[in-house]
């Protein structure tokens, strides 16, 4: 007998996602989760991400966010939690750079409200950054701050309350198709169930070595920097940031908890294993931010008051895995790739569930096939 209609491997990001939109459809569904829904071993934590609408990466990613804005707001409603904050977005930067060219396109091709400052307009409406002679700032109206652990904690109790079971504390080994449904290995037993949805973050590639995706985990450095004055700092005075830099882009969010300011670097850390990633953050993990912080912004001390070990998984073309599993039937595999798609849940979730359901989504996903690396192949990324 099968344990499930369908099984979701990782109840995290995306996999919490997808729990609750496959339960919100009635069907009998279960999430396999190694930790605790919210945990802080992967990719899913750190008090706050960023959620934006003039999306530098191609203008394909933009109505897939604006729907996931809707989704959002559905689930803080069914929750009665606080997810979704808006801000409003700088993208500063070259105007001819690719974060605030990008932007631009994304928001002239899908009538965005935003504005692009220049310099002095910047300072004045935005005092707490510094902007070069050369710098543009791109206002994205519809940007804002997301509370991930409270978001995936959210869409895992909604899932159970609409009847999906959710079993805690089992490690996945091994998903098994074989014509007639998927048999999934975790813990002491075996699950059975028609489809199985593949949620396993940085674990992705370990557990469907067959794929030969091209994963690679890093691990990222999070800080947060104490304001002298924390209300100049706060979401409704100043915006989710991202700035153009060498080497990685460095981004920036309001301070939440009144008293700190969060600010990293896009990209740069070292490959680990997932299992091994080094929580101990040293002086060398600090820098690059330390330095970002003393070049861009005013108002922040000069060392963080606390910092936090997060991972990218990360593809070649820095676009999403999302689809049905080459040569693994019954498999859809989901994940929201290369550290920009925390803001995509719940309606990469939705996709998967149409996926498992009926095998197909009214949804673009153009770029994402899991199959796009075969043979040394790389598929053009969405954008």
């Amino acid at each position: 007998m099968a344990d499930a209609d369908v099984l979701v491997v990782g109840v995290g990001s995306v996999g919490s996602m997808a729990l609750w939109r496959l339960a919100g459809r009635g069907v009998r569904a279960v999430g396999l989760e190694r930790f605790e829904p919210g945990h802080d071993h992967g990719s899913g934590h750190g008090e706050s991400r960023m959620i934006r609408s003039a999306y530098s990466e191609g203008p394909r990613y933009v109505p897939l966010v604006r729907e996931a804005f809707g989704l959002w707001r559905e689930l803080e409603a069914e929750a009665g939690a606080e997810l979704l904050t808006v801000t409003g977005g700088l993208m500063i930067g070259r105007a001819a750079g690719a974060l605030v060219a990008g932007a631009l396109a994304s928001a002239r091709a899908h009538g965005l409200e935003h504005e692009v400052l220049e310099p002095a307009a910047a300072r004045r409406r935005f005092p707490q950054h510094r902007l070069g002679p050369d710098d543009v700032a791109l206002r994205d109206a519809g940007a804002g701050v997301l509370r991930p652990e409270r978001a995936i904690r959210a869409a895992a109790a909604r899932a159970r309350a609409l009847g999906a079971e959710v079993v805690t504390g089992v490690r996945v080994t091994a998903v098994e198709p074989d014509g007639a449904g998927v048999t999934v290995r975790a813990g002491e037993r075996s699950w059975r169930a028609r489809h199985a949805v593949v949620a396993a973050g940085a674990w992705l590639g370990g557990l469907l070595p067959g794929l030969g995706l091209p994963l690679r985990v890093e691990r990222q450095v999070m800080t947060w920097f104490p304001a002298d004055e924390p209300d100049r700092f706060a979401p409704e005075r100043f915006p989710v940031f991202i700035r153009e830099r060498p080497g990685g882009h460095g981004y920036g969010l309001p301070s939440l908890d009144g008293r700190t300011v969060k600010v990293a670097i896009h990209h740069g850390g070292r490959p680990v294993d997932p299992d091994r990633p080094d929580r101990a953050v040293t002086g060398a993990d600090v820098a690059p931010v330390a330095r970002l912080v003393a070049e861009t912004l005013e108002g922040l001390a000069a060392a963080p008051a606390r910092t936090a070990v997060c991972l990218y998984t990360n593809t070649p073309d820095e676009a999403f895995v999302v689809g049905p599993a080459p040569g693994l039937p019954g498999v859809t595999v989901l994940s929201c790739c290369s550290g920009h798609g925390f803001k995509f849940a719940p309606v990469l979730g939705d996709v998967a569930a149409d996926l498992a359901l009926a095998g197909a989504t009214r949804r673009p996903l153009d770029g994402f096939s899991p199959g796009r690396f075969a043979a040394g192949r790389q598929g053009p990324a969405p954008g």
